[in-house]
């Protein structure tokens, strides 16, 4: 597979100017010359195969062919509201949700969550996914949103209509035929019992994933397994 690049500019048939990040990365990490082909991409579903014409200092200039579209997106969407892990667990778990296929993330904050995300966190892992998708070849980007409250995320008229908690002691989920589903995950020490009542009362069903506690991002990387 050729080097693949993100841009959120639009793309077209024609000369195109890459700048940023991944103007630096190709020019000065990858070290890619004038002549050498790449792809292109900005979460419209296409790949963009472009010739390096000019390596700048701070810009990279390219001739662009036409979109192909690639179809390398899950046929189930799967929106993710989940408490965070600390540190680069969070990182983590996001680049390989991204690989996975899973469609949209919210960061929670839940009554027993060690870690209560910031705003600022959506443009961090926001960077994660384009370095996941970048790697894994997905063409449409997982969409992380702001962080939310639980309560404020299960009572979204935004989310599908099949939705499930993961829930120690519960049936075990399993995979469905729904195509479209929302799963809240909850920290290391559970959801509280309002919670889970909440939950229930907003059209969420309890499931679990066996026996045994799972951290935040294991719990989560089963159950996307699962749903994609």
């Amino acid at each position: 597979m050729s080097a693949r690049f993100y841009t959120d500019d639009a793309l077209k048939q024609g000369d195109f100017v890459l700048t940023g990040p991944e103007a630096h990365h190709l020019a000065h990490v990858r070290r890619l010359q004038p002549g050498e082909t790449v792809l292109l991409f900005n979460g419209d579903g296409c790949e963009y195969p472009a010739t390096i014409t000019a390596v700048g200092k701070r810009d990279v200039q390219l001739q662009v062919a036409n979109g192909i579209a690639i179809g390398r997106e899950s046929a189930t969407r799967v929106h993710i509201g989940s408490a965070m892990p600390k540190g680069d667990r969070a990182d983590f778990l996001i680049e390989k949700l991204t690989e996975l296929g899973v469609t949209e993330f919210t960061p929670l904050h839940t009554a027993r969550a060690v870690v209560q995300p910031k705003p600022a966190i959506v443009d961090k892992l926001q960077r994660a996914v384009i370095e996941a998708s970048k790697q894994c070849g997905r063409t449409v980007l997982l969409k992380v949103h702001p962080p939310k409250t639980f309560t404020q995320w299960i009572t979204s008229a935004e989310l599908p209509p099949v939705k499930w908690l993961l829930h120690p002691g519960n049936e075990l989920l399993s995979r469905s035929a729904a195509r479209d589903v929302a799963l809240a995950i909850g920290p290391e020490g559970g959801f509280t019992d309002d919670e889970t009542s909440a939950a229930q009362s907003a059209g969420f069903l309890p499931r679990s994933l066996g026996p045994r506690i799972l951290r935040i991002e294991t719990a989560a990387l089963a159950a996307a397994t699962l749903l994609t």
